[in-house]
């Protein structure tokens, strides 16, 4: 029963990753419409910088989200540990922990100059767009980072009740 009910939840989760992809790839379409009129209006450094910050976007927000997962599994881990644990596995932990809690301050250091850089490029756009079209711009770029985050969420999910349900399939004799 158990096992269906697992299995039954990552069925609508792998429901909702597609929808995400279609989002996803709508949003790309939009960003490429965003990049040829970018692209027409604005001079080549300036656009440089667009294309930059539009790609640093992506990158920097998934090197968060990744590391701050990574940092919850580690201290779910952490505090399970026990009289029981070896000493050898908290120490690892413990390291783990440190290094990613320090990966995840220099990318919260990068998405506070990724902030800074859209600043500076959404005052290059207003130059060159209309009003419209630069809420058109912040909307995308709103959409974008929220279906990043949508999408890395869903997949913790999937993974967390795959591993459930292998778990559970290896625990039955």
């Amino acid at each position: 029963e158990l096992m269906a009910s697992l299995q039954s939840r990552l069925e609508v989760l792998w429901e909702e990753q597609e929808l995400v992809l279609l989002e996803v790839r709508e949003c790309a379409k939009w960003g490429e419409e965003l990049e040829v009129l970018v692209r027409e209006l604005c001079k080549p450094n300036e656009f440089e910088r667009y294309l930059m910050f539009i790609g640093d976007l992506e990158k920097v927000l998934s090197l968060l989200l990744c590391l701050s997962s990574r940092l919850a599994r580690v201290q779910n881990a952490m505090s399970r540990m026990d009289g029981n644990t070896e000493a050898e596995e908290k120490q690892s932990l413990n390291e783990r922990h440190k290094l990613l809690s320090r990966q995840r301050e220099d990318a919260k250091d990068l998405k506070e100059n990724l902030d800074r850089r859209e600043r500076v490029v959404s005052g290059i756009l207003a130059k060159y767009l209309t009003e419209e079209q630069l809420q058109d711009y912040q909307h995308f770029v709103q959409v974008k980072t929220s279906l990043l985050i949508e999408q890395k969420d869903l997949e913790e999910q999937i993974k967390f009740f795959e591993e459930q349900l292998q778990n559970l399939e290896q625990s039955i004799p």
